[in-house]
């Protein structure tokens, strides 16, 4: 096996070695078009070769398999031609991934079969927290690409910053995109005098420049899926709405992350809620909505719905009415019954609903809700939903929470993530739609502080979502791993350095818990730099 990762799950070396020329001709169906010239621009880019598309006396040829799944491909190599063998447009870029890999080690002569073994290979980046623009998720959106992922899920709403344009309702990126300052330093700790950068923090994207992402994803078989987080985490909505809310008070955008300086401010609506009582709440949210499908076409949208503060409903009239209205029990079902309106009317836009597990709370949801399971506990909400039939996203917190530092959430953590535990029937795997990977950003402030975060984790990621269980290896992983960090070094890319992501005496990973945790989240950045610098 040479160093690709994810690893193939069908992989057989053949003698001999293809030497591509100088303006060797690619012969493809129209099918294939864009791929073929994907391939064109890999080339020129990363060996300054130039390839055209011509069918006469070709070289490198994609071929249509019908009987091939939608993102299998077999790739064959040979002394003299390449063939790549495909379904759908989305196979055959998979098999020039696969290819690109093998010419960073030469053109040697193979035959790779392969097909992932989740539909749902997902990343997940926060840019409510911090804000990143285009460029930066240009170039995360490649990476995923290089390594097969194919889901990006884009986490544009939040307390600390709304990232997304509103054409029917601006205040939402005058106010809700813009915060005084900026909480530093950790959850555990909240001194105002030095855990707080107070100058303005902004930014958000343009409809345009979300129309341009979404294309330039599309280009590379990933599809993106908006998260607006609602009702729960609403704040910056609140702000520049406050009719919105159970009670109309005037907010700023909250500059701080968790509850911890909210309370020794004496401050009770830090995480205020969206309020479920008010037609006009489910109006505004409607709205969104139609602007936001017409931007991203793929079938699903989140709304988050997790840790959603219900202090404002229990006193509210609006929310006490419903409540009467329809019975409900407690104010989990009064979510739930939140969540059902929002349902149907994607339903009507032809999408659906994902929300984290915490959704599944009220009993009373409708089951076609996809749950991404991200909770450290276990949910039985959530093995009771698979089991019945519905779908999860497995993000569990301690294999794929790259917000954490390394010693909490490693490498190997990461890597050796199974879906089969207590509480789900076997019969019941097949519900799962796959896995992803979430980067929150309230401690990640940088370019390289994020690729710090996702790299080599992303990586192990991609394996877990592609390979088949039997044919992972997690020493052998750490072996191709060692190849692709040159890669990544070449790119310019922060990787954490080995001593960073593999995790070393039980003391010191405690230790670098605590000291996130309490007072300094970029430890490990500094860290990495020492140990990059003494390598070089």
């Amino acid at each position: 096996m040479i160093n690709i990762i994810p690893k193939p799950n069908s992989f057989q070396r053949k003698e001999g070695v293809f030497t591509l020329p100088q303006n060797t001709s690619i012969a493809c169906s129209k099918k294939f078009k864009h791929i073929g010239q994907a391939l064109i621009e890999y080339a020129k880019a990363e060996k300054n070769i130039k390839l055209t598309l011509n069918d006469d006396n070709a070289k490198i040829s994609f071929l249509d398999n019908a009987k091939l799944e939608n993102q299998e491909y077999i790739l064959d190599i040979d002394t003299n031609k390449i063939e790549i063998q495909a379904n759908s447009p989305s196979g055959a870029f998979y098999a020039v991934q696969t290819l690109r890999q093998i010419w960073e080690q030469g053109l040697v002569c193979c035959t790779v079969q392969d097909k992932p073994i989740f539909s749902w290979r997902g990343l997940m980046l926060d840019e409510s927290r911090h804000f990143f623009g285009k460029e930066s998720v240009k170039k995360l959106l490649d990476m995923m690409a290089y390594y097969k992922l194919n889901i990006f899920h884009w986490h544009l709403t939040d307390d600390q910053g709304w990232r997304v344009e509103v054409k029917k309702y601006p205040l939402l990126t005058e106010v809700g995109s813009v915060r005084e300052g900026t909480h530093i330093h950790g959850w555990r700790r909240a001194n105002l005098k030095k855990d707080v950068i107070w100058e303005e923090y902004g930014g958000y994207y343009t409809q345009d420049d979300i129309k341009e992402i979404v294309a330039y994803a599309k280009e590379r078989q990933i599809e993106i899926v908006p998260e607006i987080d609602m009702p729960g985490h609403f704040a910056a909505a609140l702000a520049a709405y406050n009719q919105l809310g159970c009670r109309e008070l005037a907010r700023d955008v909250p500059y701080y992350f968790g509850g911890k300086i909210p309370f020794m401010q004496g401050i009770r609506d830090w995480n205020r809620s969206a309020c479920v009582g008010k037609d006009s709440t489910y109006e505004f949210i409607y709205n969104v909505i139609d602007e936001l499908v017409e931007l991203f076409p793929f079938p699903y949208f989140h709304i988050g719905g997790d840790e959603a503060d219900k202090s404002e409903w229990k006193k509210c009239p609006h929310c006490s009415k419903v409540m009467e209205a329809h019975n409900l029990k407690n104010y989990n079902e009064l979510q739930a019954y939140f969540n059902n309106k929002i349902i149907q009317y994607l339903k009507g836009k032809g999408r659906r609903l994902i929300g984290w597990n915490e959704v599944l709370a009220g009993g009373n949801i409708d089951n076609s809700v996809v749950a991404q399971y991200w909770t450290l506990k276990r949910d039985t909400n959530a093995e009771a939903h698979i089991n019945n039939g519905g779908n999860l996203i497995m993000s569990r917190h301690n294999c794929f929470y790259f917000d954490m530092c390394h010693a909490q959430v490693s490498l190997k953590n990461t890597y050796t993530f199974a879906p089969i535990h207590d509480g789900i029937e076997k019969n019941a795997l097949s519900n799962i739609l796959g896995v992803e990977g979430c980067l929150w950003t309230e401690w990640v402030d940088s370019q390289e502080k994020l690729e710090l975060n996702l790299y080599p984790r992303m990586l192990a990621l991609a394996e877990v979502g592609w390979t088949e269980k039997d044919n992972k290896n997690w020493e052998a992983f750490l072996d191709r791993l060692q190849f692709h960090e040159k890669i990544l070094e070449r790119l310019g890319i922060n990787y954490a350095h080995k001593e960073i992501y593999l995790a070393s005496s039980k003391l010191r990973n405690f230790l670098d818990i605590k000291r996130w945790y309490t007072k300094d989240q970029h430890f490990e950045l500094r860290r990495n730099k020492e140990l990059k610098r003494k390598k070089d």
